[in-house]
């Protein structure tokens, strides 16, 4: 009887994962054609000149490192050089990051939780509160640095070499996304050491495979410093990505932070405050049942090393908040695991009552998402001309430089 109910509550924590992802899979697929963003625009724009074979710096500048770049340029070449196209790419970034947030869940403690979490993760990164519709560096940071992560989970066996460079390639690519992943390779590196001291290794074997996933790290970096020295634009690189983006960083007074903080996380959280105060529980109960007792090194480690890759320049923007879902989503989905544990003995109407919870969330912030998805009218198809010409010719801008964002300039300048 008991496995009966088990096999149920299964079936209707997948029915509800479906009908999520399958809702806000449609929201973003019906805004697939929403004009850019700002930030967008550089991207789309610096990967059209990207695929034209002009060189990041050369003609566009910007404050990051060319990773995002890239990616819009992969995107572009695979699906068309449009709006949608770059909508389209997102959603498949999104849908991935989903997917690895389920495997993280489940790996570090079961099925319920990676659902959760991945449900969880799929209407946060949705709302518009973080600007979910945009392909944001963020959500190409959370892809790999998430796929590092998951691959330094399974610690019990022991990884071998290649699965940890593999990780550390995996979070390098991370950093080339935009610099402050640096904090996700310093968490996985933390998280290695204490893992194979925990597990009884040697200080100089530990030691070894630290340096194995620090080798994968860097690689990345080092291939694009040779790349952008290759193509003759390292000076501009090296100013644009380093000096003045540790200038532009420095502005902010500290005693504006805790102001700019409130309003900012306050503008983020907006209507998706049911999930956050179940990630708050999560949090708080995390050290309260054995087995995810087990998982908090993991959680809290992921945790800090997203807030600390929210802070550097205390400007928290919408966008930046995105780096901190997929663990605000991993302990949402804990809570929900909790609240399972302790009902587990009950009837099945009783042990059904996290999935009421999760699906009224999901209930109240998908029908906000339908709200504002169909506020839109429904946009044209682009025509022909649209098509084939979505940005500049290269003719027009050969010989034009471009600043792609107006910063401010620090006055000790």
């Amino acid at each position: 009887m008991k496995n009966d109910q088990d096999k149920i509550l299964r079936i209707t924590w997948w029915v509800l994962a479906v009908a999520v992802f399958s809702l806000t899979t449609a929201v973003r697929i019906r805004l697939l054609r929403i004009p850019l963003e700002r930030d967008e625009g550089e991207y789309a724009y610096a990967g059209q000149l990207l695929l034209q074979g002009i060189p990041p710096y050369k003609l566009a500048y910007s404050m990051k490192f060319p990773g995002t770049y890239v990616a819009y340029a992969i995107t572009m070449l695979l699906f068309g050089q449009t709006i949608t196209a770059i909508h389209l790419g997102l959603l498949f970034v999104n849908s991935a990051t989903s997917a690895l947030i389920f495997f993280i869940g489940k790996r570090l403690l079961n099925s319920t939780v990676g659902i959760a979490a991945a449900v969880s993760y799929a209407l946060l990164s949705l709302s518009p509160s973080v600007l979910g519709l945009a392909g944001h560096a963020t959500h190409f940071v959370v892809l790999p640095v998430l796929g590092g992560a998951f691959l330094l989970l399974n610690q019990q066996n022991q990884l071998g070499r290649g699965r940890l460079f593999l990780s550390g390639l995996l979070m390098g690519l991370g950093l080339l996304m935009k610099q402050p992943a640096l904090f996700f390779i310093v968490f996985g590196a933390i998280y290695l050491f204490l893992a194979d001291i925990r597990a009884g290794l040697v200080l100089p074997k530990t030691i070894l495979r630290n340096l194995v996933f620090a080798e994968g790290a860097v690689i990345p970096l080092v291939i694009t410093f040779l790349a952008v020295c290759y193509s003759g634009v390292f000076a501009k690189f090296w100013f644009w990505t380093i000096h003045y983006a540790h200038e532009y960083g420095t502005l902010v007074s500290i005693s504006d932070v805790p102001q700019i903080f409130i309003h900012s996380g306050r503008e983020a959280i907006g209507p998706n405050w049911p999930l956050w105060i179940l990630a708050g529980v999560g949090l708080l109960t995390c050290f309260l049942n054995r087995p995810t007792r087990r998982s908090t090194g993991f959680l809290v480690g992921l945790l800090i090393a997203s807030i600390l890759a929210l802070c550097p320049g205390f400007y928290f923007r919408s966008h930046y908040f995105i780096l901190l879902l997929p663990a605000v989503a991993l302990f949402a989905g804990v809570a929900i695991n909790n609240i399972s544990s302790v009902l587990r003995h009950q009837i099945t109407a009783v042990r059904s009552s996290p999935i009421l919870l999760l699906a009224s969330c999901a209930a109240f912030l998908v029908l906000l998402s339908a709200i504002f998805s169909f506020s839109f009218p429904r946009l044209k198809p682009p025509t022909r001309s649209t098509l084939e010409t979505p940005f500049p010719r290269r003719s027009k801008l050969q010989n034009t430089p471009v600043i792609i964002r107006t910063l401010p300039t620090p006055s000790r300048w």
